[in-house]
């Protein structure tokens, strides 16, 4: 399931849109102060409705991502279906909030599941505008393989008509 960057596909609504939270010295999130970006990115394998995101954290401090978060937001049954599997484990981890175990993380990354855990996630719209994020992202992915699809019907009618 590749991932790639709201940002890549809609870079305007990125650029106005992405959260970036901004902590201070004396916060209880034990961070160091900085502004925190949570860069949104979706799968963008056609057909897929994971229902799903990772964000990439990134800091004023530092020009690495310091953690990658996933999170699913819908309920466990939908995850079950989704993936074919019931183990508890794994449909923990597709919903989240959780770092993703395949992505390097620095020291800061437990601290920034905090973060996002109790404040972003306590926003609903927040949290509707990361949905909405995905159904524009999908859309553009979906319509987009719609398009090569069809094109390439277009080219085989094009050869059968040739031939006959």
């Amino acid at each position: 399931m590749p991932y790639s960057l709201f940002h890549c596909r809609f870079p305007d609504v990125a650029e106005r849109e992405t959260r970036t939270v901004t902590v201070i010295d004396s916060s209880d999130f034990n961070l160091p102060p900085a502004h925190y970006s949570f860069l949104e990115m979706f799968c963008d394998e056609p057909g897929c409705d994971c229902r799903r995101v990772f964000f990439s954290v990134v800091s004023s401090l530092q020009k690495d991502i310091q953690a990658v978060i996933a999170w699913g937001w819908e309920e466990r049954e939908f995850y079950t279906k989704w993936m074919g599997d019931d183990d508890p484990r794994i449909i923990s981890d597709l919903i989240g909030p959780a770092l993703n175990l395949a992505s390097p993380q620095s020291n800061l990354a437990p601290a920034l599941l905090d973060l996002f855990r109790n404040v972003l996630l306590q926003d609903t719209a927040y949290v509707e505008r990361v949905k909405r994020h995905y159904a524009m992202f999908r859309q553009e992915v979906d319509n987009k393989a719609k398009r090569v699809v069809q094109g390439k019907n277009r080219r085989k009618r094009k050869r059968k008509k040739r031939k006959a």
